[in-house]
């Protein structure tokens, strides 16, 4: 069983980058009264308490989400108006809490989590009867069985921890598998970026891929540098929202210069394959 814990991270700069845009394409979707699904391959346990020892550790999310509410970026309302009673509360939720509580009546999200006590803690926050399911489940293979959903409207997060070095190669062949059964939906892939040769690889692999309209949002917070640890981190977003590059645009930089360790922006956002 891998031994990732999301509760020395939560909040932090990867957090504020992957939650914005979640929120963004979500509050898209929402402004057509048809439902969609959304779908968490690694949905975690849902929230995370910030006074927790295990946060309080590095005190991650000090440089990120509480950075950020101390200097709010204009722009990122959406995603910080969501969010801040939760963290002034000590707790800061994930993806499957944040997207629960956006969720219409008719609206369903469906979250996968393999590891035994996060799924328990996942399901007893996030569990609702007829609008979110909980499954202990490999995400890839849910992911892969769910689509194309009824709905034919979809938001997935791909979002794995990147222990197992395969999950980089991992990651485009789901995308790519997904891609095939349900081309409209858009998706959101995270990656750390620690290797800027990993980094590079998963760009190479995505241009060559038969994926369409794919673009790339990457945040950094410090140089990268040889046995540094995560320095920044991306989003890759299939089928993008219209509205979204031009608030990318304006924001990402600020953003980038708000969390960084160093007032310095640093900070891409790139076509990787057009339409």
């Amino acid at each position: 069983m891998l031994s990732y814990q999301h509760e020395y991270h939560a909040g932090n700069h990867a957090d504020v980058l992957k939650h914005w845009l979640l929120v963004e394409c979500l509050l898209y979707l929402q402004e057509k009264d048809n439902p969609f699904d959304y779908i968490d391959t690694h949905a975690g346990s849902g929230s995370y308490q910030l006074d927790s020892k295990l946060a309080l550790k590095n005190a991650e999310f000090m440089g990120g989400i509480e950075r950020l509410l101390e200097q709010p970026v204009a722009g990122m309302e959406n995603y910080l108006d969501r969010i801040q009673t939760s963290v002034k509360a000590r707790r800061y939720p994930g993806s499957p809490a944040l997207v629960n509580e956006l969720l219409r009546p008719d609206d369903r999200s469906w979250l996968f989590e393999l590891h035994p006590q996060t799924f328990t803690k996942l399901h007893r926050q996030c569990q609702r009867k007829g609008r979110t399911q909980v499954r202990k489940q490999d995400g890839f293979q849910g992911l892969l069985g769910l689509l194309p959903v009824a709905s034919r409207r979809a938001l997935v997060l791909i979002d794995p921890a990147y222990e197992v070095k395969d999950d980089y190669d991992t990651v485009i062949k789901v995308l790519t598998q997904a891609w095939k059964k349900m081309p409209q939906a858009i998706f959101l892939l995270w990656y750390p970026v620690i290797d800027m040769q990993r980094v590079s690889k998963l760009e190479q692999a995505l241009r060559a891929s038969i994926i369409r309209d794919v673009h790339l949002i990457e945040l950094g917070v410090r140089e990268p540098a040889m046995n540094t640890g995560m320095t920044g981190s991306g989003m890759i977003v299939v089928n993008p929202p219209w509205t979204l590059q031009a608030r990318v645009d304006a924001i990402l930089p600020v953003l980038s210069e708000t969390l960084s360790e160093d007032g310095s922006s640093r900070c891409r956002r790139l076509c990787l394959v057009p339409e």
